[in-house]
C-alpha cells in the first residue's frame, strides 16, 4: 500500500497549481453532454409531426426529461459527497448514449418517455461529480475552474440546435443515433478523467493534510440566508435567459418582419455571448470576489435589460449581445460562493444548483410559452427584462474570502 501512495505522490499526472488540461478536458465533456441535452426539445417538431403528438405530449416529454435530468441531480451528488466515484462521470456518459441510441428507433409515445429519462440520469450523474472534479483541478482558482467547465456546457447548448437543424431535419429521428459518436468520445474521455481524478483523491486521502476542505465559520443562519440568496439569484437569471433562448426568436421576428433563419443567427450571437461571459465570470470572481461578480452580473444587466424592448433591430442585438456577456457571469461565481458556504457538501450543492439552473429553465419556458398565449410576446419580453432587477438583494450576501483565494 505504502508504494502506491508514494506511486501516486510521484506520479506526473498529479502535480500542484491548476490542472488546465483536465478543466480544458471536462468543458469539452460538458460541451458534448449539454450539446446532446439540447437535441432533443431541438427534436419536438419532427416527433409532433411523426407521431401526432399534442401540445400535452410534448410537454409530458419535457417533465420526465426535466426532472431527470434536474431533480434527481442533488441527491446523486450528496451520495458522491461521501462516496467519491470517479468513474461514475464515463458510466454517465454511457446511460446517455443508451438513451440516444433507444430515442433513434423509440416508435411510440412509452419508449421515447423511456429515452429521455434515460438520458437526462445520464446528465443527473454527469453534472454533481464533474463540478467535483473541476473544483479539485482548480489549484484554488474555483471561480475560473467552474467557468471553464461551464463555458463548455453553454458552448454546446448554443452549437446543439445548430447541429440538430442541419442533421436530424433533413434526416429524421434516426439520425440522432448519429450524436452517440458524441456520447462515446466523452465517455471515452471521462475514463481519462476519472483516472486522474481517482490519483488525486487517493493522495488527498493518504496526505497528512487529510481535512483539506475548509470550514466556513459563518452561523447556521447566515449560511441558510445566503443560500437563499443565491437560489432568489438563480431564479432571475434562468428565468430571464429561458424567456430569450424560448421567445427572443418570436420577438424579432414579430416586431421587425426579419426571416426566421435570421432570427436564429440573432439567437446565436446571445447564446455565444453566454458562452464568453461566463469564461469572463471565472476570471473576475478570483480576482475581485464571488459576491461582487454576483452583484454586477445580475444587477449591473438591468439597464440594458430594460432598453431591450424600446430599440431599433441594429440595438437590440447589440443590446442582446452585452446583456448575455454580463449576465452569464453569474454561474460559475454562484455555484463557487455557495460550495464556499458548504465546502464538504460540494457535490451536493453543485447537484442542486445545476438542477436548479435545468429546472427553472423548464418552468421560466413554460410559464412564458402560457402568460404569451394570455396577453402578447411583446408583454412578455418586456415583463422579463424586469427579472435582473432582483439582484439587488445579492448586496445582503456576506463577504467569504477563502483561505485559497487569489
Amino acid at each position: 500500500m505504502k508504494q502506491f501512495l508514494d506511486k501516486v505522490k510521484g506520479h506526473p499526472d498529479i502535480k500542484e497549481g491548476t490542472a488546465y488540461m483536465i478543466l480544458f478536458s471536462i468543458g469539452f465533456c460538458h460541451l458534448l453532454n449539454d450539446m446532446i441535452q439540447s437535441v432533443i426539445p431541438a427534436m419536438y417538431p419532427l416527433l409532433k409531426d411523426n407521431f401526432g403528438f399534442t401540445f400535452a405530449q410534448i410537454g409530458i416529454i419535457t417533465l420526465v426529461f426535466q426532472l431527470t435530468s434536474s431533480v434527481l441531480q442533488p441527491f446523486v451528488g450528496r451520495y458522491a459527497d461521501s462516496h467519491p466515484q470517479p468513474y461514475s462521470l464515463s458510466a454517465g456518459m454511457c446511460f446517455t448514449l443508451a438513451g440516444l441510441l433507444l430515442l433513434a428507433v423509440a416508435s411510440g409515445f412509452a419508449a421515447i418517455l423511456l429515452a429521455v429519462a434515460v438520458i437526462g440520469c445520464g446528465s443527473s450523474v454527469f453534472h454533481p461529480e464533474a463540478s467535483h472534479v473541476a473544483q479539485t483541478a482548480s489549484g484554488g482558482r474555483k471561480s475560473l475552474a467552474q467557468s471553464i467547465f461551464q463555458v463548455g456546457g453553454n458552448g454546446g447548448s448554443a452549437i446543439g440546435p445548430l447541429l440538430a437543424a442541419l442533421i436530424l431535419i433533413p434526416y429524421g429521428q434516426h439520425a440522432v443515433g448519429w450524436f452517440a459518436a458524441a456520447a462515446l468520445l466523452a465517455a471515452t474521455l471521462l475514463v481519462r478523467i476519472g483516472y486522474w481524478y481517482s490519483l488525486k483523491l487517493s493522495r488527498m486521502r493518504s496526505s497528512a493534510r487529510t481535512s483539506l476542505t475548509t470550514s466556513c465559520n459563518l452561523p447556521g443562519t447566515t449560511v441558510r440566508k445566503a443560500l437563499s440568496i443565491l437560489v432568489v439569484m438563480i431564479f432571475s437569471k434562468y428565468f430571464f435567459i429561458s424567456c430569450m433562448t424560448s421567445y427572443f426568436t418570436f420577438f424579432l421576428i414579430e416586431k421587425f418582419g426579419i426571416t426566421v433563419q435570421e432570427s436564429q443567427f440573432c439567437l446565436f450571437a446571445f447564446l455565444a455571448a453566454l458562452a464568453v461571459g461566463t469564461l469572463l465570470g471565472g476570471f473576475l470572481g478570483d480576482r475581485y470576489g464571488r459576491k461582487y461578480v454576483i452583484l454586477f452580473s445580475i444587477l449591473g444587466a438591468a439597464p440594458f435589460t430594460l432598453a431591450l424592448p424600446y430599440l431599433n433591430l441594429y440595438w437590440t442585438i447589440a443590446m442582446a449581445i452585452i446583456v448575455g456577456l454580463v449576465i452569464a457571469s453569474a454561474f460559475s461565481a454562484i455555484l463557487v460562493y455557495a460550495t464556499d458556504l458548504k465546502p464538504d457538501k460540494v457535490g451536493m450543492i453543485s447537484g442542486l444548483f445545476f438542477g436548479l439552473m435545468f429546472g427553472l429553465g423548464g418552468i421560466g419556458s413554460a410559464f412564458f410559452g402560457w402568460l404569451a398565449d394570455r396577453t402578447s410576446i411583446e408583454f412578455i419580453f418586456r415583463t422579463s427584462t424586469l427579472l435582473p432587477l432582483l439582484g439587488i438583494i445579492a448586496t445582503f450576501l456576506p463577504n467569504i474570502r477563502p483561505a485559497n483565494h487569489k
